[in-house]
């Protein structure tokens, strides 16, 4: 690992947005908040894939992997980032190494791959990763990147995140990093106005920021940079000029809204989309920090009018289902701001969250939990649950639903219980009022759908032989091993 990438990693450990490392000592703040990956153990992500998951929603660049083909096989397009324009960025982009650039050094081959992009597809910028095997070689991306841009007068962007770097968070970091050192505030917007926010964490995952950006339209809120979902290069380099930064998922990109904060003295706050209740909260808050920054005062006027007539809009349309899914229990696997905003939303619709995951949440995560679901709420913080004990729970009916990513959806499968998609890969937008209608729906069709009956009901020939079921539920408890 090279000098400058130790320090880096160092800067972004002395994270000042997150009050449990700053309770710790110099050397322990040092070390970070997260396990660093073994050999063999990237499961959950690495570092580049994290980096890559933060950066390729900018859909106007181009994403080049330097690296063998197989990094940019396993990172393309896993995520339903939706774009409104371009699509260069679902286009694979890597400089595919041999056995003789790892003996020779491919510097060459990245420089004559990042002029044949620009002369192919001429895009406003590439952003150029680095990789596990180019890392440890010793390929400088840094210098090939300053010298390609200074030949061909365009940004060429470093993002120097290998994957032994550290696991999948670390990158997110690392790749807002490269946001702060080489695009933010690089540009000056065409213009500004007392209104203008940055989104920051934001993915537009099957097209979530398309529903809240009616809303704050309605407003007169423009976003001028979404940090990454949808995003243009011109727009994230001119972000500097906004007044407010929103926050929505402070485990990737918190190291962003604290280095601008820090620079050009824009503040921001940590949001949710999810819900009645948080996104109505959300935009208070976004107006409230825009007056402070000089906005007009009628706009929390105008804030409190919409806020009413579309949660009347929202609470009518769900009102059927809620006499549906009233006392039903719901198993949440995620991390992150999911964590906590996806239960307050499941709260209002009458569901009973009887577990969710906070591996992957902060403590500040940790703490709206437990503000949100009240006494007792430790006991359904699970730090990490096995595929067993998911089973398990599903099984003895402690839970009628299970909400997580694909990775966990066979567990819920064999235990012949309803499961739904709430990760990244899903194909259904949840963010903003309209989503949480659409939230609802889609619960109420994995649970009342008549699938279930059918697959829980004994086979034919079980009516001859009871034992013959017992034996299928024993060999459903034993194949219920990790996926």
């Amino acid at each position: 690992m090279t000098a400058s990438l130790k320090a880096k990693i160092a800067d972004v450990f002395d994270e000042p947005g997150c009050d449990k490392n700053q309770a710790k000592d110099e050397k322990a703040r040092k070390k970070g908040c997260t396990k660093q990956l073994t050999p063999g153990a990237a499961a959950g992500g690495c570092a580049f894939d994290g980096a890559k998951i933060a950066l390729q929603p900018i859909v106007d660049v181009a994403h080049l992997v330097h690296g063998p083909i197989a990094c940019e096989g396993n990172s393309w397009d896993n995520r339903h980032s939706a774009s409104s324009g371009s699509m260069l960025y679902r286009t694979g982009f890597t400089t595919d190494i041999n056995e003789f650039d790892v003996i020779y050094g491919a510097e060459k081959r990245l420089f004559k791959s990042i002029r044949e992009i620009l002369d192919k597809y001429d895009p406003p910028a590439i952003f150029v990763y680095q990789t596990c095997v180019t890392g440890l070689i010793g390929d400088d991306i840094e210098a090939v990147c300053k010298r390609a841009a200074e030949k061909f007068g365009k940004p060429v962007i470093p993002v120097n995140a290998p994957g032994f770097a550290g696991p999948k968070n670390l990158g997110n970091k690392l790749g807002a990093e490269a946001l702060l050192d080489y695009v933010i505030g690089t540009v000056e917007p065409d213009y500004m106005t007392p209104h203008d926010i940055n989104i920051i964490g934001e993915y537009n995952l099957s097209g979530e920021l398309w529903q809240v950006k009616p809303l704050l339209e309605a407003l007169g809120v423009r976003v001028l940079s979404c940090i990454s979902g949808d995003g243009r290069y011109r727009e994230v380099a001119s972000a500097h000029r906004a007044k407010a930064n929103m926050m929505v998922c402070s485990k990737s990109m918190i190291n962003i809204a604290t280095k601008m904060e820090k620079r050009w003295g824009i503040p921001y706050f940590e949001g949710s989309f999810y819900g009645i209740s948080d996104m109505s909260t959300t935009l208070r808050e976004i107006a409230r920090l825009l007056v402070a920054t000089g906005a007009p005062a009628e706009l929390k006027d105008r804030t409190e009018a919409l806020i009413a007539a579309e949660e009347a809009r929202a609470w009518e349309r769900i009102r059927a289902y809620r006499e549906r899914l009233t006392g039903k229990k719901v198993l949440l696997i995620t991390g992150g701001v999911k964590s906590w905003s996806v239960v307050s939303a499941l709260q209002e619709a009458g569901l009973e969250v009887v577990g969710t995951s906070v591996k992957k949440s902060t403590k500040e995560d940790k703490d709206k939990i437990k503000e949100i679901m009240g006494e007792g709420a430790d006991a359904h913080m699970i730090d990490d649950m096995t595929p067993r004990q998911m089973y398990a729970m599903l099984r003895d009916a402690k839970a009628d639903i299970m909400l997580s990513g694909g990775r966990s959806q066979f567990v819920a499968l064999k235990a012949r219980m309803p499961w739904m998609d709430i990760n990244q890969e899903r194909h259904h937008a949840f963010a903003g009022y309209e989503g949480m209608v659409t939230m609802i729906a889609e619960i109420d069709k994995a649970l009342f759908n008549p699938m279930w009956q059918q697959v829980r009901a004994p086979a034919p020939w079980e009516a001859f032989d009871p034992l013959l079921r017992e034996q299928d539920a024993g060999q459903l408890a034993a194949e219920a091993v990790p996926v």
